[in-house]
């Protein structure tokens, strides 16, 4: 495969990563549990979104002392549009969270604690799954064609479903891990674990954290294939998944309380998802810029969220 990924550049992703994790983790622990307020969700992800664009500008200054400035300027633009489509798919994996928290009746202070748990989870089989798809790619590369006609596939299907609420019911992952683990009947405070007669039983937490990241591999099954169309270079496709993953838990606190505001977006993310399936079937006749990649899919989730403010969903109770 290959890559701009250098053992260094590796080597420097990985530190920044797990340090973030670990202040993150830090500060949650002396803050205990709490309920997240919008305030202090705006300034997570504030934090979030700068590391991101800050190690994108290392990146950049680092690869224009090794190669030419204009392919610096590429990566650092492929980067940037992984990161921001990354992002807006996650968007409804934090819808699907917000169901999970009030299916399992979940208390607001207990949310984040799960949610960091379930996002580490959720970073490491993607890694795998990104390594898998990167190795798949290098070898055989019409399978970049088979990304193309299912993701194409994918948001047809969801513009045609629009905004049908998913359902728990009959999940098969959900009804396996309820059939193969001890579970206890309520929560034992932020336990995940707990013994009873000598005997390890598993509390809703933990259930609901390894569905958090259950669900997050699902959804990255359309999110992976989409940033291929980006680039296939492993490093750009890790590390924008990476950081845009990494900020999903406050992301999640913000979207909480405007779930039915913005009902329109998933007909944002269907176009987005067409848009990237397409670009990849062309592409061996016609490579849409980069930039404009970039352009096309930020404006495609813009205009989703500002119709959705500006046009009221049609089951809404009258003001």
């Amino acid at each position: 495969m290959q890559t701009i990924g250098t053992p260094a550049l590796w080597l420097v992703f990985t530190a920044v990563v797990i340090a973030a994790l670990y202040v993150d983790m830090l500060i949650m622990r002396n803050n205990g549990d709490h309920r997240v307020s919008t305030r202090e969700a705006l300034w997570w992800i504030t934090l979030w979104v700068v590391l991101a664009l800050l190690f994108n500008l290392g990146l950049w200054w680092h690869l224009r002392d090794t190669l030419l400035e204009v392919q610096a300027n590429e990566y650092a633009i492929k980067f940037l549009t992984g990161y921001l489509l990354e992002k807006a798919l996650a968007v409804d994996n934090l819808f699907v969270f917000l169901m999970l928290f009030g299916y399992f009746a979940v208390p607001p202070e207990r949310q984040q604690r799960v949610l960091i748990y379930g996002v580490i989870g959720a970073i490491a089989l993607r890694a795998i799954m990104i390594f898998v798809g990167s190795a798949l790619v290098a070898r055989f590369h019409w399978i970049l064609y088979f990304f193309g006609v299912f993701l194409l596939v994918t948001g047809v299907r969801m513009m045609w479903w629009g905004n049908k609420k998913p359902s728990l019911e009959g999940n098969r992952a959900l009804l396996w891990l309820s059939g193969h683990l001890r579970l206890t009947s309520g929560f034992h405070g932020d336990r995940f674990v707990v013994l009873i007669d000598g005997v390890r039983h598993y509390t809703p937490l933990f259930l609901v954290m390894v569905m958090i990241a259950v669900t997050d591999v699902i959804f990255a099954v359309d999110s992976i294939p989409a940033i291929f169309a980006i680039t296939i270079d492993p490093f750009i496709v890790l590390t924008s998944n990476v950081f845009a993953v990494l900020g999903l838990r406050p992301l999640f606190f913000l979207l909480g309380s405007m779930a039915d505001r913005f009902h329109l977006l998933s007909y944002g993310l269907a176009f987005v998802l067409v848009f990237v399936g397409g670009k990849m079937l062309v592409a061996e006749y016609w490579t849409v810029p980069v930039g404009l990649a970039l352009a096309i899919v930020g404006l495609a989730i813009g205009i989703s969220m500002l119709l959705s403010v500006m046009r009221a969903p049609k089951d809404a109770a009258p003001r």
